[in-house]
């Protein structure tokens, strides 16, 4: 069993991730903001059953440090760590100002980046760990409307890359989750741009993003809907996988979407390994497992 910390555990994804490791008897960190308040129900039911909750903000770095430390004097180590925590966005991207921009990848990028290098020292002195970044089927293609959360997550998944090159040789992992879209409640937290004047400009395009969604989200809570827990059960199954064994991404989609990318992800790593093996550099990406 593993010591896993995961961020943004309060609801959706993270929610359902953190009680499938509780079930399968991991120690897990289920951190998150406002334990005591809008998360408080949430913060109660991991308590009860067995998980260590503690505070963290992704947008702070004083935050995140506290509670990684607060984690590994709690726990003696830290396994796994699962970023999880983001936002997504719903609009015309010419409308999303500057302000709006810092908003999200503040949660969706810089979180991530500040949550690995608060865990990074204490795995490299143990040379072990997995990082397991949930990123999207939108950080592989763009759907119009979420302009920065596409632009975001496509970010993420270059910054987990470059990790997994540069830390194969002290035995941590990183790899990608890619979720297609699922019917949770992260659709409820969706930031729309701020700029209302740029978006009325649009004239009759601008109802577009939202119609949209309402056609998506009815589709989305169907009965034959992809169920979320898919994700959660692909989390699972990649932590129970043999250290060196894990893919580096992992497709869970019901919808179609993740068939189109697939091969997209197998060519971009072919042709990485042949740019990397030019390079002379081919053992950067080979685990070192010893």
């Amino acid at each position: 069993m593993a010591n896993i910390l995961i961020t943004g555990a309060g609801r959706g994804f993270g929610q359902l991730i953190t009680d499938s490791l509780l079930n399968k008897g991991h120690t897990v960190v289920a951190t998150m903001r406002d334990t005591q308040g809008r998360n408080s129900d949430s913060a109660s039911a991991f308590q009860q059953k067995g998980a260590i909750v503690v505070e963290m903000d992704v947008t702070s770095s004083e935050s995140v440090d506290a509670a990684v430390q607060t984690s590994l004097r709690t726990t003696g180590g830290i396994d796994v760590v699962i970023n999880n925590a983001g936002v997504g966005v719903l609009g015309l991207q010419e409308a999303f100002t500057i302000e709006d921009w810092h908003r999200i990848f503040d949660i969706n990028v810089f979180g991530v980046q500040r949550v690995i290098r608060a865990v990074l020292p204490h795995m490299r002195e143990k040379r072990s760990g997995l990082l397991i970044s949930i990123s999207s089927l939108l950080g592989r293609f763009v759907l119009p409307f979420y302009g920065p959360y596409n632009a975001s997550k496509h970010a993420l998944e270059a910054m987990a890359d470059n990790y997994r090159i540069e830390l194969s040789g002290f035995g941590i992992e990183s790899i990608i989750v890619e979720p297609g879209a699922f019917g949770t409640e992260f659709s409820a937290g969706l930031l729309r741009p701020s700029d209302t004047a740029r978006t009325a400009s649009y004239g009759p395009m601008a109802d577009i993003p939202e119609a949209g969604l309402k056609s998506f989200e009815q589709h989305l809570h169907s009965e034959h809907a992809p169920k979320p827990q898919w994700v959660a059960d692909a989390v699972v199954k990649l932590i129970d996988t043999p250290r060196g064994e894990r893919p580096f991404r992992t497709i869970v989609d019901g919808m179609g979407m993740g068939n189109a990318i697939a091969p997209y992800n197998q060519a971009a790593e072919q042709a990485q390994a042949g740019i990397y093996g030019a390079m002379g550099i081919s053992h950067l990406l080979k685990l070192n497992t010893d």
